[in-house]
């Protein structure tokens, strides 16, 4: 673990894993990287942590020993956020988040975010929006089993799935309307294009 000096924007720990099939100077270069993207997204890292591992853990990515780990140096570091360099399942992120206790955002996320920060036309901004919904919407779920209607009998069936179903209802028909939105651009586009032709 490498603790670097404070500053005023968001504090980020940056998490790899090296596997198997990953040297540990690839996994280093990609956590430089990672650096570079969070700095992009308005964040400092201040905090590298790399774990050995055959593979990972499905439940928590990293051994809940190394998640310990981080949850302390997190702690020190007063970092407020932890950056995986590798894609999580919302499961998770839900298992990290309360092990480590701050936020947690993996490298697709921090990518979005930095896309969004600099879109400036429209167009730009609804091409960000489509694709961060896209990345959202099979990660939107409910509370565990609490809010699910799969059981059967007394107390199963609550406004916490119908909930769900809402916001799932509205991004997909978010997602729709922007995809419309960005082939009217399109086809304005090539008309123009064929018209100074």
């Amino acid at each position: 673990m490498v603790v670097e000096r404070p500053s005023s924007r968001e504090r980020a720990a940056l998490v790899g894993l090296v596997t198997g099939r990953v040297h540990r100077d690839d996994a280093d270069r990609s956590l430089d990287e990672l650096t570079g993207l969070v700095a992009a997204a308005g964040g400092q890292a201040v905090l590298r942590v790399l774990q050995e591992r055959g593979q990972p853990d499905p439940a928590t990515f990293l051994g809940r020993g190394k998640l310990a780990e981080l949850a302390v140096a997190c702690d020190e570091c007063r970092a407020e956020l932890a950056v995986f360099d590798h894609e999580l399942t919302p499961a998770q992120v839900g298992h990290i988040e309360r092990i480590v206790g701050c936020r947690v955002v993996d490298r697709t996320q921090v990518i979005l975010d930095i896309f969004a920060r600099r879109a400036r036309t429209r167009e730009g901004k609804w091409q960000v929006e489509l694709a961060q919904l896209r990345y959202l919407l099979p990660r939107l779920a409910g509370s565990g089993t609490a809010l699910s209607r799969l059981g059967g009998g007394i107390g199963t069936r609550g406004p916490g799935e119908a909930k769900l179903e809402m916001d799932r209802r509205r991004i997909r028909q978010r997602i729709s309307l922007l995809k419309k939105d960005l082939e009217s651009v399109s086809r304005r586009r090539a008309i123009h294009r064929e018209t100074r032709r």
